[in-house]
């Protein structure tokens, strides 16, 4: 698992053609952050298309084979769990602990951000990022347990608790939408699909990240000249 290792910060520029400046790169994840990202969106759309498989009557009878559909719901949750801690587990934790940090920290750029106000310098994530991540964990969570009491329930009425299947079916619209939202900033909009890259290859154009992550590029910026070492990419790159 050597390969899920730190990213480096540093620019990586591009080659240059004639005439053309070299375009230059940021490290922007790692592979265990990309990872952790794919493993859940992958789970995440596999249960919400068997979640609505099981929900809806005309999908449920379109597609038949109800006790199939639920084992795949169920597997799919509990493989999803083990997959995000196996990643945890064996690949870059300091990566994963430094993105939960910046992930909880709000500022007063943030406040702005998410209140319309500009400018807002904004960090690695912006706020509307941060509030996904949050949102995203805590459905998160809510869903496994939710899930695992109807799971049990069915073995066991004691675990048949009122409201559990209402919020369950709730996680599942509200998360459903966030899932649009998503898509259509990360694969539709213009300004914003570029941060595809990023969670594809773990780089971004730097100034695009000068445009909407000003404070982050700063940071690395500053990083480079407190260091005054080469990064094992510059010396790469030249």
């Amino acid at each position: 698992m050597s390969a899920l290792a730190p990213a480096s910060p540093a620019a990586v520029p591009a080659p240059a053609t004639a005439g053309v400046p070299a375009r230059r790169w940021l490290a922007r994840f790692t592979l265990t952050e990309r990872a952790l990202h794919w493993v859940h969106a992958a789970a995440f759309v596999t249960l919400l298309g068997s979640g609505l498989v099981l929900y809806l009557p005309p999908l449920s009878e379109l597609v038949g084979r109800r006790p199939l559909v639920k084992d795949i719901h169920w597997w799919t949750a509990v493989s999803w769990a083990g997959a995000l801690a196996l990643i945890v587990l064996l690949g870059n934790r300091r990566a994963v602990a430094r993105t939960v940090r910046e992930i909880d920290a709000f500022d007063a750029d943030d406040r702005r951000f998410l209140r319309g106000q500009r400018p807002a310098p904004q960090g690695r994530f912006n706020a509307g990022q941060k509030v996904n991540a949050i949102l995203t964990a805590a459905f998160a969570l809510l869903f496994a347990v939710s899930g695992a009491l109807l799971w049990l329930g069915e073995r066991n009425h004691a675990f048949r608790l009122e409201g559990t299947v209402f919020l369950h079916d709730a996680l599942m619209y509200v998360s459903l939408v966030l899932l649009v939202g998503h898509l259509y900033l990360a694969v539709i909009n213009p300004k914003t699909r570029h941060a595809l890259h990023g969670m594809t290859r773990g780089t971004v154009d730097e100034e695009w990240a000068r445009v909407h992550h000003a404070k982050w590029v700063a940071e690395l910026a500053a990083a480079r000249t407190t260091d005054g070492a080469v990064s094992p990419v510059d010396q790469n790159a030249t």
